[in-house]
């Protein structure tokens, strides 16, 4: 396994970051590419291209998330077109993965569930077409339910970016165990940590000790608390091995969404990857 990092957790913009990711000795990187980047001509996906190689890394994904998912029937083909833009843009930067969410799968059959079916279906035949994998973040749901749904598209453009502490502060479910169900359709990972926040009915915030002086308790509505990796509920010891043994051998790409000291955090995590894979012998 390799180690990568998001460019924009560095908060440096993205030359910047490239250089900040190529100093801690990490592998690649991973960008989004749903702003301005989306009318980039092919000279500027050049220049972003050379700034990545000159420091010696690569792309490990693109983010496509544009924050609205496929769920709204009237808004989906708008995504989708934006999807496949996002796709051909990774092609140009030598990057056959593109990450996103696409809201929450529903646990029975319903209208919605059969509404995002038929648009991750469509951009599953367009990854496919030019060879690459769209790939759906875990977290909203148990990996029992994604797994059910990607079986169904009946085809393999659309895969899996897995996020454990996704699994672990929105759904409740546990990395090793969504495995068994999603572990074939792993192209890229997101390394972060996080608890799930529980609420009593007396509305009193029950966390673990580690999370008590965090000031982004406040600022993730008390549900979940994103954590520096090691500190969480992600039992890294447990998750790697169950990675490996599903057969995958691709980025752990360091994802630092909140909190005061980033560059901190995530050379910290940098470290913290190093001594579990060479304690797993996954280098």
């Amino acid at each position: 396994m390799k180690i990568g990092a998001m460019v924009e957790s560095f908060r440096l913009g993205f030359r910047g970051g490239v250089e900040k990711a190529a100093a801690l000795g990490v592998a690649g990187i991973q960008k989004y590419a749903t702003g301005e980047e989306l009318n980039w001509t092919d000279a500027q996906i050049k220049e972003a291209l050379d700034i990545v190689k000159s420091n010696g890394l690569v792309f490990s994904a693109i983010c496509g998330d544009f924050g609205y998912g496929f769920d709204n029937p009237e808004r989906n083909h708008e995504m989708i077109e934006k999807s496949k833009r996002v796709l051909d843009i990774a092609k140009k930067l030598e990057c056959d993965i593109v990450t996103t969410h696409i809201h929450k799968v529903p646990v029975e059959e319903c209208e919605q569930k059969e509404i995002m079916r038929k648009a991750c279906r469509e951009l599953a035949v367009y990854a496919d077409s030019i060879g690459s994998a769209f790939a759906l973040e875990t977290g909203p749901e148990f990996g029992e339910v994604l797994g059910g749904f990607l079986d169904s598209l009946g085809a393999n453009g659309v895969r899996v970016n897995f996020d454990p502490a996704n699994l672990v502060m929105v759904a409740g479910d546990r990395p090793e165990n969504a495995l068994k169900y999603i572990g074939k359709y792993v192209v890229h990972t997101h390394a972060k940590d996080g608890i799930k926040l529980h609420k009593p009915a007396e509305g009193e915030i029950v966390v673990g000790e580690e999370a008590l002086h965090h000031a982004e308790l406040a600022k993730m509505g008390h549900e979940y608390l994103e954590l520096p990796l090691g500190k969480g509920g992600v039992d890294f010891d447990v998750y790697l091995p169950a990675l490996a043994a599903a057969g995958f051998d691709g980025f752990l790409t360091i994802e630092r969404e909140c909190g005061d000291a980033p560059e901190k955090d995530i050379a910290m995590a940098v470290d913290f990857l190093r001594e579990k894979l060479a304690k797993y012998n996954l280098g």
